[in-house]
């Protein structure tokens, strides 16, 4: 039966992680396994839309992929190389599913993320490297979500790459004594996956379910090996509260559905009472970190049965202790969200114009001129709200939040008309 390119499209954003993970394991070079698997679905584009789904999609992907390295390494390989090259022939002819590894944890994946976040690496290219090879992130959607431009993030990744292979950094998941130290951009790595997946910073989908999915399977194979540790326990409980609400975030004709006016019936209730366990859970602990105080701020939306009845105080408080430990420019817009609710856009906005724009490079984001856009309108300042949602429109680059915000301007527009302002 054949198969639409989209369909090879979709197992490619499920997949590829796995697949340059599993290659990296059988060829120790992520030059040549993320290369390879790129062959690989390069050779499904030309196969697949003729010959169907193979009955492993993955499994086909893996065996190509095996088969190009395996192809390149013997044309390039030199003489004084034949040994070597034959003893990780013979590795790579074993199956792809060989768990004679005997680590901590026994996922290709999770062995992948802790490598790429050696501390020999800057935090920021960590992160941008397993969102690469982990997530088959493109270039320009990494660039996007670090707010930075595509040449930079490229040169970034291909010195991480090139770090990573002449520093001879392992490919495995650290000692439990070294645990904690490699952990902060482990979440990180993770968070960063889960927000692609729940917002796409490009393309005409709102939504990209298999990042999600992905996310949370690696945070819950994290929280099984630090139980322990509240932050891991944290991150997983934030993003199974955000991902309860995933289905009401557009509606039948696809367009962007604002919190406070999604159907909350609608919510994934079973995701929320697991969530709140977790969260309930990190308060007993009393060891509070940004990612259990941002589920906890979760926690508090999906406590609120209508938007009326959010107990925006309480969330307020939270911001003020995530500020504390956690002082960004992102926290401090949603702080001012938090503040329009509880003093009224006046107050929030004298927040927002407070901020670094140039040191942060916030011109860059869409959110920081939608919700300055949105405090402007509601204080009555049309023309100004105009200007920052044509700011706002600019920077977005999701198809559904760019239209969202046209029909907001739209409104904006239409009431100046109406009032001359």
């Amino acid at each position: 039966m054949a198969v639409a390119i989209a369909e090879i499209e979709r197992v490619f954003r499920a997949e590829y992680g796995r697949a340059v993970a599993v290659l990296v394991r059988l060829c120790g070079d992520i030059d040549l396994a993320e290369e390879a698997v790129q062959d690989a679905f390069a050779a499904a584009v030309q196969r697949w839309p003729e010959s169907g789904l193979p009955p492993s999609p993955v499994g086909w992907i893996i065996a190509t992929a095996k088969n190009r390295a395996i192809d390149r390494m013997r044309r390039e390989g030199s003489r004084e190389e034949r040994h070597a090259q034959a003893v990780l022939l013979h590795g790579l002819d074993s199956s792809v599913e060989s768990d004679e590894e005997d680590t901590t944890v026994g996922d290709d994946r999770l062995r992948l993320i802790f490598t790429c976040c050696h501390p020999a690496l800057a935090t920021s290219v960590q992160v941008a490297l397993t969102l690469r090879l982990l997530g088959g992130l493109t270039t320009s959607e990494i660039a996007r979500a670090f707010l930075t431009s595509d040449a930079t993030m490229a040169q970034r990744l291909v010195r991480a790459k090139g770090k990573i292979r002449d520093a001879g950094i392992p490919y495995r998941v650290p000692d439990r004594v070294e645990l904690p130290n490699r952990l902060r951009a482990v979440l990180a790595v993770i968070y960063l996956i889960f927000n692609e997946g729940y917002t796409a910073s490009s393309g005409d989908r709102l939504v990209r379910e298999d990042l999600c999915a992905e996310a949370i399977r690696l945070g819950r194979v994290l929280a099984e090996l630090m139980a322990d540790e509240p932050e891991v326990l944290g991150l997983l409980a934030l993003m199974l509260l955000v991902e309860s609400r995933r289905t009401a975030r557009a509606g039948a004709d696809g367009q962007l559905v604002l919190l406070a006016d999604q159907d909350r019936k609608s919510w994934n209730h079973a995701l929320i009472a697991e969530g709140q366990a977790i969260v309930r859970h990190c308060l007993r602990r009393n060891q509070p970190g940004p990612y259990q105080i941002q589920a906890a701020i979760n926690a508090v939306h999906s406590d609120a049965p209508t938007a009326a009845d959010t107990d925006w105080k309480q969330i307020l408080q939270l911001y003020d202790q995530l500020m504390g430990l956690n002082p960004s420019p992102v926290v401090a817009l949603n702080r001012a969200v938090a503040i329009a609710e509880v003093y009224g856009p006046a107050a929030a906005l004298q927040v927002v114009e407070l901020l670094d724009v140039d040191r942060h490079h916030l011109d860059r984001y869409y959110l920081f001129h939608a919700i300055r856009a949105d405090l402007l309108r509601r204080l009555g300042r049309n023309a100004e709200a105009t200007v920052a949602y044509d700011a706002a429109v600019a920077c977005a680059a999701n198809k559904a939040e760019r239209e969202f915000l046209q029909r907001s301007q739209h409104s904006v527009r239409s009431d100046q008309t109406m009032t001359g302002a």
